[in-house]
């Protein structure tokens, strides 16, 4: 173990060196601890399948089917969740006392706890998983073993062996969140045409992109997804809010205060929060803004953070798998609470405030790619970052840092961590070529300096006012600690077997928020634009 420990420290600080000298291509490569391929020698007795084949073989296809940016939360983090629970499930016989979550697959001797049969078992169940996901690109899932000398077809369900412990957990997961309440399959509600992951909440916004009848609601904006070609939001897989989550039994157990601010009758807060939008805007470094994007991508920011610390701590595979699951059941969870709430609240966006109340007035702020800080008519006014598809309040990306960090924390049994990623002079994902005018290394050495900024982000982005952040922080760190509790229940085995999970009924959904005036009266059908 110690010889596997040394030379994966050793690589890590080649691809470390390599990525701060920025002679690959894309930051994401090194912010994922991957080389620019995946790799075709890959050593089963010292390399860990899930960070050097898994995780970044799948990444181009997530990129092109499900989130172009690794920005859209929702489907994101349900990949990221049953690929690292098919992980934990098919490598808990190794350990000493843990018990899957879909699957109890009894015990294997510590003689074969080794690092062969562990990334063997990942190798299998992450097949599973992957083809369910995303079923269009089973050949490049069959080519992801193939290429490391396993046989794909080989469907043993031999609980002795690492490939049987592999299908059979990997299948398990697979069939104890098909039905989850996500709608992977596009089926609820129809017969024909099915759609995954279509919305069958029925969710209907108030305004439109193109006139904003309530200011205090969420508007769906108009967004450029090619030349001359542009789409209108919609609220993202509303039906998360819907799902069935690991650590806690119903968020309806669960709510955040009222974005008192965000209601425009309340006039003189809802002005302030938007000007205090604006002069971050006014006053955007280089650094804030890799930052917003650093944030805005949760593979570069709550991925890297996890490959970064398994290295520096010399995390063993059973202990990388633990501590990848339990982080990414506190974001899973966490987020099917902020997706209640967001569609409880469906609160208006800062670019629709804005654009609102200074429409004709000049305003300094960020002028677009490349425009550094300009005076421009409000109406004109774009967040630096895009906006995701779903209502303001509460921030998700807060409550995702906030409850990955406090996971990590009680994890590790400390703050510290550690987080350094160099951007290369130029490489911006929003102002290539311009920012940052010098290479820029970001870092962070603990856990709550890294929930914090990556809170303070949505605001330096543009896309949240500073209530939305402040509310997720305060709440989130909860999640954290029911993903620790329940994480604590199966590595000592005393989790009982779950059953395959079922979304909850449409009724149970939060009634809608009234942003009212003084007297009470309901203001959602006034038109105020």
């Amino acid at each position: 173990m110690k010889m596997y420990l040394s030379i994966r420290h050793m690589i890590y600080q080649i691809r470390k060196n390599i990525c701060q000298v920025g002679l690959l291509v894309s930051v994401l490569f090194c912010s994922m601890h991957s080389v620019a391929q995946v790799k075709q020698d890959f050593d089963f007795d010292v390399d860990n399948a899930a960070l050097d084949v898994v995780g970044f073989g799948s990444l181009p296809a997530l990129r092109e089917h499900v989130s172009a940016n690794y920005g859209d939360a929702s489907l994101v983090f349900r990949y990221a969740i049953l690929l690292t629970n098919a992980w934990y499930d098919a490598t808990a016989a190794y350990h000493p006392t843990a018990v899957g979550v879909y699957s109890h697959l009894g015990r294997r001797p510590q003689s074969e706890a080794t690092n062969r049969n562990i990334n063997i078992a990942v190798f299998y169940a992450s097949y599973h998983v992957l083809n369910s996901y995303m079923p269009t690109y089973k050949p490049t899932w069959r080519k992801l073993l193939l290429d490391v000398g396993l046989d794909p077809d080989n469907n043993s369900t031999d609980i002795t062996t690492p490939i049987g412990l592999g299908n059979v957990a990997g299948k398990a997961v697979v069939a104890g969140r098909l039905n989850d309440g996500m709608n992977q399959y596009g089926d609820v509600g129809r017969t024909f045409n099915p759609t995954p992951y279509a919305d069958y909440t029925n969710y209907k916004p108030v305004n439109t992109a193109y006139k904003l009848k309530n200011p205090s609601r969420w508007q769906p904006d108009m967004q450029r997804k090619g030349l001359g070609l542009y789409k209108i939001q919609q609220f993202v897989t509303p039906q998360f809010a819907l799902a069935e989550p690991y650590s806690y039994e119903d968020p309806r157990d669960f709510e955040m205060p009222p974005p008192h601010n965000s209601n425009h009758r309340n006039r003189k807060a809802y002005r302030q929060q938007a000007k205090e939008v604006l002069e971050v805007s006014a006053n955007l470094t280089d650094e804030l803004k890799l930052k917003a994007e650093l944030f805005d991508d949760k593979f570069s920011s709550l991925s890297y953070s996890v490959a970064s610390n398994t290295t520096a701590r010399n995390l063993p595979l059973l202990d990388f798998m633990q501590f990848e699951f339990v982080v990414n059941m506190a974001t899973f969870d966490a987020g099917i609470f902020v997706w209640q709430e967001k569609y409880r609240y469906d609160a208006v966006r800062p670019f629709s405030a804005i654009q609102k109340l200074f429409k004709d007035n000049v305003v300094e702020a960020w002028g677009g790619p490349g425009k550094g800080t300009v005076t421009m008519k409000g109406r004109d006014w774009k967040s630096y970052l895009e906006e995701a598809d779903h209502p303001e309040y509460p921030s998700a990306s807060t409550c995702f840092c906030y409850a990955h960090a406090q996971a990590a924390r009680l994890y590790f049994g400390d703050d510290n961590m550690t987080f350094n990623l160099t951007y290369p002079a130029g490489k911006s994902r929003i102002e290539p070529g311009v920012t940052p005018a010098k290479d820029t290394l970001i870092t962070y050495n603990t856990w709550s300096k890294f929930a914090e900024e990556c809170g303070q982000s949505r605001v330096w982005g543009g896309v949240h006012f500073q209530a939305a952040v402040d509310e997720s922080a305060e709440f989130c760190p909860m999640f954290g600690n029911l993903a620790h509790d329940y994480m604590t229940k199966l590595v000592n085995g005393t989790a009982e077997l779950r059953a395959p999970s079922k979304g909850r009924d449409l009724d149970t959904l939060p009634e809608r928020f009234k942003f009212t005036k003084p007297s009470d009266k309901d203001d959602d059908d006034e038109d105020e634009s």
